[in-house]
């Protein structure tokens, strides 16, 4: 006849493991002022790249008249960095002389 084996529960402890999930730090897509670009540019860049509504692109575009700089979209960085480079792909063009003026001054920033 053959013992018998119970199965008994294992006496070894495991170590544990942190589950929490990190988040990743936000980002600011930053909008410069500069005098080289019309007002009517900036509000519409803003309403091309973010679907802003035309109150709050114009909002926008005055916070950065008046305090040199603007938050205009705040999320993760690849984001950011997508948004910041579309902005960058508009470029006005001076009526009077035909001089391209270039893109909008914009950066991206970590988020406090």
């Amino acid at each position: 006849m053959k013992p018998i084996v119970a199965a008994l529960p294992s006496t070894v402890l495991e170590p544990e493991v942190e589950n929490r999930t990190r988040l990743l730090p936000p980002y600011n897509v930053l909008l410069l002022n500069d005098d080289a670009h019309s007002m009517d540019f900036v509000v519409e860049v803003l309403q091309k790249v973010f679907k802003f509504p035309l109150e709050r692109a114009f909002q926008l575009m005055i916070e950065a008249h008046e305090n040199h700089v603007a938050v205009v979209w705040t999320g993760p960085k690849e984001v950011a960095e997508l948004k910041a480079e579309q902005m960058t792909t508009f470029h006005e063009t001076r009526a009077s002389d035909k001089k391209d003026l270039g893109p909008l001054g914009v950066r991206i920033y970590p988020a406090e």
